[in-house]
């Protein structure tokens, strides 16, 4: 059989280095840009199904009127106090804030020296020790900036217990999906609700409830023509340029 000199075969192996390398940035590239997709704020279960209590078990009398898990005297509706039941959240969130940031400096200096005039004209800095000397200087700066961000959201989401705390605060949590011309709205909603909050109709003012995560995705045609696909961010990340 023929070998092949040892200088293409060194050209060969050199090849192969490359694709190999390159083979790995490129995937590392695409990685990174695939990393890049945003995940959802609202974490956890968005539903959980109610306990089932045991049948065998004596209800226990405080001797009080009022008993625990009762419906209110008035509306006849009983509050969401256990993992499964389900409560009206309504949404009503602005957001107000404007920042104006201005700067304006100047700064001037200036120096002045005067030589003796008498130095020995024999000494090789009698130039230097005679000579006259002034000089200024001026540095100024000046910028400014302005942000301003305002928004409202408002609207209504059935949500339900996932989860009951020590101290009787309910942590909440629903999602809602509505498909239309091929698109896809969905809204999450989740936080913690103390019971006491809760209104009649058990409704729930969504600023009253504790660490609240709210948002709204879209799924479609729209959505895909505003955001950028994996390729735009591969080259946004690795390419300064583009």
């Amino acid at each position: 059989m023929k070998q092949l000199p040892a200088r293409r075969e060194h050209m060969l192996g050199r090849s192969g280095t490359f694709l190999t390398l390159a083979c790995a940035a490129l995937c590392a590239s695409l990685a990174t840009g695939c990393a890049n997709t945003p995940s959802t704020i609202v974490q956890g279960p968005l539903t959980a199904p109610p306990i089932s209590r045991p049948a065998s078990v004596e209800r226990v009398n405080t001797g009080s009127l009022f008993q625990p898990g009762m419906a209110s005297l008035y509306s006849g509706r009983q509050k969401p106090r256990h993992i499964g039941d389900t409560l009206k959240v309504d949404i009503s969130e602005n957001l107000r804030a404007s920042n104006t940031v201005k700067n304006d400096m100047n700064r001037e200096s200036s120096f002045k020296s005067k030589g003796p005039g008498n130095a020995d004209p024999s000494n090789l800095l009698s130039g230097l020790m005679n000579q006259n000397i002034s000089g200024s200087g001026s540095t100024a700066f000046k910028g400014d900036g302005t942000t301003k961000n305002d928004s409202s959201f408002s609207g209504q989401l059935a949500a339900s217990v996932i989860n009951v705390l020590s101290n009787g605060n309910l942590v909440v949590a629903g999602e809602r999906s509505i498909a239309l011309s091929g698109s896809v709205s969905t809204m999450r909603f989740s936080g913690v609700v103390d019971p006491k909050d809760i209104k009649e109709g058990n409704v729930i003012i969504s600023s009253d409830v504790v660490n609240a995560r709210l948002e709204v995705v879209s799924q479609g045609d729209v959505a895909d023509s505003t955001t950028r696909n994996w390729l735009q961010r591969v080259l946004t990340n690795n390419l300064a340029v583009w």
